[in-house]
């Protein structure tokens, strides 16, 4: 099947500070992210964030689990890379851009590669709905956490 990339992108009503403290905050995911079901955190880095966790993840056609590595850019964002895991590839990252001093766009973007096996279940109409709960679950999760003061 090759890789598939999927992304959605938000504005959120938010400093740009603000919005990567909620999203580099991994294991809270849970709280906002309809695909994170569970994080374990396995190592932390110097400052005390995540850096490799084993994610459950909902992707809607089957239930996962993948070791990820987390790299952070304070305050532009942060990415991950599978290091294990059932898919053959997973590559993801939150790109921050300040609109202006209260607003912020937040993009959630995925390319990943399901590999053979679950990649047969990704045909058709449905790679277009897993795509848009992975990325528009995560980023309108995102936002209504955020504006909604749930944080």
């Amino acid at each position: 099947m090759g890789v598939i990339h999927a992304s959605h992108a938000v504005e959120i009503d938010a400093p740009r500070d603000r919005v990567y403290e909620v999203a580099a905050d991994v294991p809270g995911a849970t709280a906002w992210n309809p695909a994170t079901e569970e994080v374990d955190v396995i190592e932390t880095d110097r400052e005390g964030r995540a850096e490799l966790v084993e994610l459950k993840a909902d992707a809607m056609v089957k239930k996962t689990k993948s070791t990820m590595r987390f790299r952070y850019d304070p305050p532009n964002g942060l990415s991950w890379t599978q290091e294990k895991g059932e898919v053959k590839s997973l590559d993801g990252r939150w790109e921050l851009t300040e609109l202006d001093d209260n607003r912020t766009q937040a993009a959630y973007i995925l390319d990943f590669d399901p590999g053979r096996m679950l990649g047969m279940l990704l045909r058709g109409p449905v790679e277009g709905k897993v795509k848009e709960f992975l990325t528009k679950g995560a980023a309108e999760g995102l936002k209504q956490h955020i504006e909604g003061g749930s944080t």
